[in-house]
This record gives structure tokens, sequence and C-alpha cells, in this order.
């Protein structure tokens, strides 16, 4: 019976709750964001005896975790789901745990753990430049902060409910897509009842308001240079907006027996800009190429056989990351070939893909209730032990030839 059981590797774990969103914490961004919060303090003339209790507190931390190069290989992700509202005893909450780079292990217990009652956190978006996060929750999103909690042995991250009130987001039901521009000067909503928003951030001020965008958004992307926003609902068109007149550009179809499912602007090879969108045709899960320029379709690669649950791709577009409703993971290069195959990943269906900020990490999240972080190993040594093998074949067969010649 032993040899049936299912093996859990050291970088996934399990968290008690069905899994709907995930996100890198950008620490390195947290961190100067508070030293410069600090600095605006001091520069304020805080009390003498306050300043005091701060330089305590940074050199109690320098035998913790605050050391820049310490930061630099440590790992932190959040996490957000639950059970719902109902009496499942399933909780609802947002947890930040640990991924160690040396032992290549998630931490066995979260850095933090907060409740949220009776809401479960669906979707997340953490601001790029280290202000905090947003969560969408069944009746609206919240605003959380980050904190650091100064313990005896070190401090650690932890998250706590914002005084800023998001008044237009707050009581406005379920929005199934959040995304922050790459400056964080944009917020991108979109709602279970098809309303789709773009807000200038933190003023929140409407740049676009589509109360009838689609039938429900399922999905939001900015393109990389921000000036334009894609959105896909349930049915019907994807849809390309100008962010700069509040105007849809394009309305990119379907082809017959198609159902589109994610979308997301990435680089090409030659640094351009493309927009590659899912697709389930039949039981072949596709991903689908834009021209950014004329927004007319590039073609289409057959990628998985299994309906895909979850898309993403690393911020220098040299990878792509698809999750299936079986579990699996695959990953891809630019070129749409297989890199890493990881089956059954999860149990259950793959929830959240994101990459790390530098690429060598993929964090998945799963209904299941399980998270998991897979390191991008290189293949460069690989391609190099081929080449070699290639070239030796090569010359092989070139030698057997000359010598029934005679040449040699």
């Amino acid at each position: 019976m032993a040899r049936g059981r299912r093996e859990i590797p050291p970088c996934s774990k399990t968290y008690g709750f069905p899994i709907y969103c995930a996100a890198w914490i950008p620490l390195d961004r947290i961190s100067a964001a508070a030293a410069a919060e600090a600095e605006e303090k001091e520069d304020k003339g805080q009390a003498a005896e306050q300043a005091e209790e701060e330089d305590k507190g940074k050199q109690e931390g320098s035998e913790g975790e605050t050391s820049p190069s310490s930061q630099k290989d440590r790992l932190l992700v959040a996490l957000g789901g639950g059970g719902g509202e109902g009496r499942s005893g399933v909780p609802n909450a947002l947890v930040i745990s640990e991924f160690d780079l040396e032992s290549r292990s998630l931490s066995d217990h979260p850095v933090f753990r907060m409740g949220t009652d009776a809401e479960v956190p669906y979707r997340m978006a953490v601001h790029p430049g280290g202000s905090g996060i947003l969560c969408s929750f069944p009746k609206g999103c919240r605003w959380f902060e980050w904190d650091f909690l100064e313990s005896k042995e070190s401090h650690k991250l932890a998250l706590k409910s914002s005084e800023k009130k998001l008044s237009q987001l707050e009581e406005d039901g379920l929005q199934l897509a959040v995304a922050f521009n790459a400056e964080g000067s944009m917020l991108a909503t979109g709602g279970e009842d098809g309303h789709l928003r773009v807000f200038k951030w933190p003023s929140l001020e409407i740049i676009l308001d589509q109360t009838d965008a689609h039938a429900t958004v399922k999905d939001l992307h900015f393109s990389l240079n921000g000036k334009f926003l894609v959105s896909l609902g349930n049915n019907g068109p994807c849809r390309v907006w100008d962010l700069a007149s509040s105007t849809a550009v394009a309305s990119l179809h379907r082809e017959d027996g198609e159902v589109f499912g994610f979308c997301r602007f990435s680089q090409s090879t030659d640094n351009s800009q493309i927009l590659l969108i899912t697709a389930m045709h039949a039981d072949q899960g596709r991903i689908v190429s834009w021209n950014t320029l004329s927004w007319k379709r590039l073609g289409s690669k057959k990628v998985v056989y299994d309906p895909i649950s979850a898309f993403n791709v690393a911020a220098d577009g040299k990878l792509l990351a698809i999750g299936t409703v079986e579990g699996n993971i695959v990953i891809l290069n630019s070129d749409m070939q297989v890199q890493t195959l990881v089956k059954k990943a999860h149990l259950g269906i793959v929830t959240a893909l994101i990459f790390s900020q530098d690429s060598r990490a993929l964090m998945s999240a799963s209904f299941d209730s399980s998270a998991r972080v897979t390191l991008i190993e290189s293949r460069k040594s690989s391609g190099l032990s081929m080449s070699l093998v290639v070239l030796v074949t090569f010359l092989a067969i070139l030698l057997y030839f000359m010598k029934l010649k005679g040449v040699v």
C-alpha cells in the first residue's frame, strides 16, 4: 500500500484551504519603501526616544532577515483562499510563506496567517512598488499593507488591514480579475457582472469605465508599455482598449469551436510586443498569438490536451507556463517548445501560476489546498551537450565514408 502513496516533495506544501490566488512578494521593494518612510519620519523630527527605539530595532534586525544579501535569496509568497461563507469548517485566510532556495523547500509553517472571517479572497494583485496588496472578496475589494513584526529571533513580514478606503470598490461585488500596470500607476478590475474599469492609482480617478465590456470579465492584462489593456470574458471576442482615448481599438474573434481562456502581453524573440491568448478547441489547449500593431492573428500552437486552468508569462517573455485541470504544469520557452513538464504537480485544478520577477522560479497553487515552487532549470548545458553529440556523430559518419573511398 505504501508503494502507491504519492510522495510530496519539499517544494510543495498544503495549507488547509482551497487556494484561489497567489503572488510573489517584492521584499526588496517593500524594504526600500519602509526605509524611505522611516527616513521621512526622521526628517520631520521625531522624538529622541522614538529614534532610539528605531536604532535598536535596526540592530536587532541585523541578526535576523534584513541584510541585502539575505533578502536577495529570500523568496516570500502570498496565498489566499478558503471554504467560503458556508459552514464547511474550512477557513478563509491570507497567508505568507517562505521558500528556501538552498533546500528547495517551502516553510513547514506560514510566516504569517490572517483569517478573513466569512469572506474568501478570490484574487490578489501586489503593488509593484511594494506599498501593499489588493484582494478581491465576494462583496468587493480591500487594501492591505505590509507590516514588519519584530521578535527576538527575526523580523517577520505580515499584513495589516489598511485605513485606505477604496470607496468605488469596497461594495461593488466580486472582481474576477485585478491587476496593476508595471509602474503601479494604474489599477484594472474586471467584475463578475462584466463591469471593466481602469483607475489611476492611488487616487482612484477613473480612466476607463465600461459597464458591459463582457458578460463576465474572466481575465485582463496591461501591455508592457501601459498603453493598452486586453480583456476577455466567458464568450464573445477578446477586446483591446486604448487607455489614452479610453476606447476599444480591437475585437479579437475566436475561430469556430474555440473558447478563449486567458490573455497576456509578452515580448517576442525580436523584443517586439506580442499578445498571447489561450484557447480550447475540442480537447486541445492552444496558445494563439496576435500582432499588436495590426491586431491580426499570427497563428496558434497546440500545447496540451487537457483544459487549461491557469496561464502566465515571465516578465522577460522568455518563458510561458500553463496549468491544467488535471494538476499538470507545463513550462514553455518563447518558441513554445516544452522546457519542463511536471505531471500531477497538484492533485486538483491549478488555480494560479506566477513567475518570480527574475524568472528563476514558478509558483503554482491549486484547489487541492497546495502551493508549489518549481525552480527553472537552465537548458544551456543540455543544448551544448546535444550540439556536441550531433557534431561528433556527423564527423564519425564523414570519417566512415572517407575510409570507404580510400581518402584516409
